[in-house]
């Protein structure tokens, strides 16, 4: 596979995931974003920075 089709892949495949618990879950799923709502932006950029790090540490792990 070239690039670009594993990165539509991937795309694909997070869409499928991000969809499960609102799927699963609605009305969990929107009290959490209304709490997340409430979250300052310096912790929501900590918890996105984490979380690429994470990302990449077991993308690296795994290739």
């Amino acid at each position: 596979m070239d690039f670009w089709q594993e990165l539509g892949v991937a795309f694909c495949l997070m869409l499928v995931l991000e969809g499960i618990i609102p799927f699963l879950y609605p009305q969990r799923w929107r009290q959490l974003v209304a709490q997340l709502a409430k979250v300052d932006d310096r912790s929501l950029r900590i918890t996105g920075l984490i979380s690429m790090i994470i990302g990449t540490g077991l993308l690296y792990l795994i290739r």
